[in-house]
C-alpha cells in the first residue's frame, strides 16, 4: 500500500507540473510576439545576454549547495527544516562577500561585464536572495508538495510579464534595461518571501554538520554547473562578440523555442527524482529500470513533435526578422533531448555523492563545445552554435554514461536502448529540415510516427488509463 502511495504521489505530481509548465510556457509563448515586436533584435539580445551572465554567476555565488538537498532529505529526514535555513544562510552569506567585492572593484567589473554600474549592482543582489527561491521549491518537490512548488512558478511567471512589458512601455528610451528590470524585480520579491519563511521554519542559521555537508556535495559541482552553463550559454555570449546582437536575437528566439521541450522533460524529472532517490536508497534497481524506459521513449516522440511544428510556431509569433530562428530548432531540440538522457546517469552520480566524478565530465564537455564554437561561429555564423550544442549535450551524456557504467560499475538502465532511440530521433529530427519548406510531407510523417507510438505502446497506454479511472473511482 506505501510503495502505491508513492507511486501515485510520483504520477499525481508529474501530471501536474506537466501541465502547470505547459501552461506557463503558454504564458512565454503568448508574449513573445510583444516582445519580438516592441523590441529590435539587438535590444532582445541585450537583455538575453544579462540572463546568461546570471546564470553563470549564480553557480558560483550560491555554491552549487542546491544538489546536497535530495541526497539530504534521507539523511536528515527529521531535521530537513534546519538544513535548508541552515545552507541558505551560508549562500546568501557568500553572495553578500561577492556583492561587497564587485561594489569595490566596479571600475574593473565594467571592463568585464558590457553593462552600466546599475545593472551589474542590480545582477549580484539578485544573486544573494534568488537562490532562496530554488531551495524553497527544491525543499517542495522532495515533499511531494506540487501545489506550492506550482504557485511559485506560476506567481514567477506572470509577474515577470506583467513587470517586463509594463517597464518597457514606461521607458521607451531603454527597453533593453527595462526588459532586464522586469525579469530580476519579481525574482528579488519572491526570494525574500522565500527566505524569511524557510528561516522561521528551520530556526538554523549555522550548523557546522549541514555547512561540511552541503559544502562536500555542492563544491565539487561548481566546475559542473559553470560547465552546464558554458554548454547552454556561452553560445550567446559568443555570438554576440562574434556575431551581433542582432543575430543573437534571432538565435536566443528558436533557441527558446527549441528548449521548450524541456518543459515535459523538467517536469517529469521533478516528480521522477524523488521516487527514484527513494527506490535505489531501498535497493529496488528493477522498478527504476521498468519506469524509466516509458520515459525515455515520450522524451524521444516529443522532440520530434517540437521539430515538426517549429516553421509554423515561429512564423506564427514572431515578425519577419526573427523567421530564420526556425532553422535553430531541429538540433537544439536534440540536444534538448540528450540533456533529458544524461541527467539519468547524473542522478546515480549524485546519489552516491560523487560530484567530483560529475564535475570533471562535465569540464570536458563544456571545453569542447568551446572549442567548437570558436572554431565554427566566427566561419558559419551562429547557425553552427546550434549543431555545436548538440554535439556538446551528446558529448556529457556519453563522459556520464561511462561514469555510471564503468567507474561507478552500475548498470541501472537499458543504456543500448537509450542509444538507438536516441540515434533514430537525432536522425529523424535532422530530416525534418528537409521538409520545412513542404508542409504537408512534414505533418503526414508526423502523423505516422504517432500513430506508430500509439500502436507499439498502447498496452501501457491502456493500463495507465485503467490506473487513472480505478484512482478516480476511489476518490
Amino acid at each position: 500500500m506505501k510503495m502505491a502511495g508513492q507511486e501515485n504521489k510520483v504520477i499525481k505530481s508529474g501530471i501536474w507540473y506537466i501541465i502547470s509548465n505547459i501552461l506557463i510556457r503558454a504564458v512565454g509563448i503568448i508574449t513573445s510576439p510583444i516582445y519580438t515586436r516592441i523590441l529590435t533584435p539587438a535590444e532582445k539580445g541585450v537583455a538575453d545576454a544579462f540572463n546568461s551572465y546570471i546564470s553563470i554567476f549564480t553557480t558560483v555565488t550560491c555554491l552549487c549547495l542546491i544538489y546536497s538537498v535530495g541526497r539530504a532529505k534521507l539523511d536528515f529526514k527529521d531535521r530537513f527544516d534546519g538544513y535548508m535555513s541552515s545552507i541558505q544562510t551560508l549562500s546568501s552569506g557568500f553572495g553578500l562577500l561577492v556583492l561587497a567585492g564587485v561594489c569595490m572593484n566596479m571600475k574593473y567589473v565594467q571592463r568585464l561585464l558590457p553593462y552600466q554600474k546599475a545593472e551589474i549592482f542590480l545582477m549580484f543582489l539578485y544573486l544573494i536572495l534568488y537562490p532562496s527561491l530554488d531551495y524553497m521549491q527544491y525543499k517542495y518537490r522532495f515533499e511531494y508538495k506540487y501545489k506550492e512548488n506550482i504557485l511559485i512558478s506560476v506567481i514567477i511567471c506572470i509577474s515577470t510579464v506583467v513587470f517586463s512589458v509594463g517597464l518597457i512601455f514606461a521607458m521607451p528610451d531603454d527597453k533593453a534595461f527595462a526588459k532586464i528590470l522586469g525579469t530580476v524585480l519579481p525574482g528579488l520579491i519572491v526570494g525574500v518571501w522565500c527566505y524569511i519563511t524557510l528561516l522561521c521554519r528551520g530556526k538554523v542559521l549555522y550548523n557546522r554538520e549541514y555547512w561540511i555537508y552541503a559544502l562536500k556535495i555542492g563544491l565539487p559541482m561548481i566546475p559542473h554547473g559553470l560547465a552546464l552553463v558554458l554548454l547552454n550559454k556561452i553560445d550567446s555570449i559568443m555570438i554576440q562578440k562574434m556575431c551581433g546582437e542582432t543575430e543573437l536575437g534571432i538565435y536566443t528566439t528558436g533557441y527558446s523555442f527549441a528548449v521548450l521541450l524541456s518543459v515535459v522533460t523538467n517536469a517529469i524529472g521533478q516528480a521522477w527524482l524523488p521516487w527514484f532517490n527513494e527506490k535505489l536508497y531501498g535497493g529496488e534497481k528493477e522498478a527504476v529500470k521498468e519506469k524509466n524506459l516509458l520515459l525515455m521513449q515520450l522524451g524521444c516522440f516529443l522532440t520530434l513533435g517540437f521539430v515538426a511544428v517549429g516553421p509554423e510556431v515561429i512564423k506564427l509569433l514572431c515578425s519577419r526578422n526573427f523567421w530564420d530562428a526556425m532553422w535553430i530548432i531541429p538540433p537544439v531540440a536534440v540536444g534538448t533531448l540528450c540533456q533529458y538522457f544524461y541527467t539519468n546517469y547524473v542522478n546515480v552520480e549524485l546519489f552516491y555523492k560523487k560530484t567530483f566524478i560529475i564535475a570533471l565530465n562535465s569540464i570536458a564537455a563544456a571545453v569542447i563545445n568551446v572549442f567548437l564554437n570558436w572554431l565554427f561561429i566566427g566561419k558559419y555564423g551562429y547557425l553552427a552554435a546550434a549543431y555545436t550544442t548538440v554535439a556538446g549535450d551528446f558529448i556529457l551524456m556519453i563522459l556520464h554514461y561511462i561514469a555510471v557504467r564503468w567507474i561507478l560499475k552500475e548498470k541501472i538502465y537499458r543504456d543500448g536502448v537509450y542509444f538507438v532511440l536516441l540515434l533514430c530521433t537525432g536522425t529523424a529530427g535532422c530530416l525534418f529540415l528537409f521538409t520545412y519548406q513542404t508542409i504537408l510531407l512534414r505533418y503526414a510523417v508526423i502523423t505516422a510516427l504517432t500513430i506508430a507510438a500509439l500502436f507499439f505502446r498502447k498496452d501501457e497506454l491502456l493500463m495507465l488509463y485503467a490506473s487513472v479511472r480505478k484512482r478516480r473511482g476511489k476518490e
